[in-house]
């Protein structure tokens, strides 16, 4: 008789699990405006995300509702199987503009967190430091934001949301204050970072290549109200470099994305 084979080990529940999530905003008349409607989908551990879609149609709602800061109206957020009720201490949230302290250092902006949660600072102060050389930014530990160039900063900006080894990192729109030439050394910063680190993003974007060149999966929303169009899963090798930009797979998945906006003027 032949041996019976190994049971297969299950395999780990995704790290958000969105299922039904809605949004109603209230004008100050009390009229309703749908923001997100039935979104439904899951991010599995280490993924790099990116969303894209039409100005107003609710991608930051999305992203504020995955960090805790708002409410949804209807569905349910889980991480790591727990409902996100609040803001919570495993997520990490990168905005547009880097928002460092001006009186703080490279080195004190990125323990910030530790001071605002109180943690044990001598604990994570060699972490902190390893993510300053990771990023980049070995050497500048005692410079200011003023002393920084507009990349550096979100850098910064960036390990300080890692700091606290967070679940899940959010991302809003983090490089859309930045030149185009320094966006695209920001991308490939971002993916050594995010391979580094192995940590799941979710990251928001108006620009379809960026959201290629960086993606697992993009997430393409419909105008408002939001509504899950496609999940595009890029199967492009990693590490990727720019060169890729020029080639026709790159360029397939760019086209295929932004189909579902040209008959309504397209988005970058």
């Amino acid at each position: 008789m032949p041996p019976m084979a190994e049971p297969r080990a299950a395999a780990p529940p995704p790290v958000i699990q969105i299922r039904e999530l809605s949004k109603v905003y209230r004008t100050q008349k009390g009229e309703p405006i749908t923001a997100l409607a039935s979104i439904s989908f899951a991010i599995e551990e280490g993924e790099f995300i990116c969303c894209v879609g039409p100005s107003g149609c609710g991608k930051s709602t999305l992203l504020k509702i995955l960090g805790g800061l708002v409410r949804a109206s209807s569905g349910q957020v889980l991480l790591q199987g727990t409902p996100i009720a609040g803001p919570r201490r495993d997520i990490g949230i990168v905005f547009q503009n880097p928002v460092l302290l001006p009186w703080r250092t490279v080195l004190q902006n990125t323990l910030l967190p530790v001071a605002v949660q109180r943690l044990d600072q001598a604990k994570y102060l060699p972490r902190a430091r390893a993510l300053i050389e990771m990023a980049g930014l070995g050497g500048f530990e005692d410079k200011y934001p003023f002393e920084l160039s507009g990349g550096m900063q979100q850098r910064n900006a960036i390990i300080r949301a890692l700091i606290h080894d967070p679940a899940l990192l959010l991302m809003d729109e983090p490089f859309g204050a930045l030149d185009a030439m320094t966006r695209e050394v920001m991308n490939l910063e971002l993916q050594r970072i995010w391979w580094e680190s192995r940590k799941t993003v979710f990251f928001i974007t108006h620009s379809i290549p960026e959201a290629v060149f960086l993606a697992d999966r993009v997430v393409v929303l419909s105008p408002r109200p939001g509504r899950l169009v496609e999940i595009v899963t890029v199967d492009l090798p990693r590490p990727r470099d720019l060169d890729l930009m020029a080639q026709p797979e790159f360029g397939r998945y760019v086209t295929r994305i932004r189909h579902h906006f040209d008959l309504r003027g397209g988005i970058d």
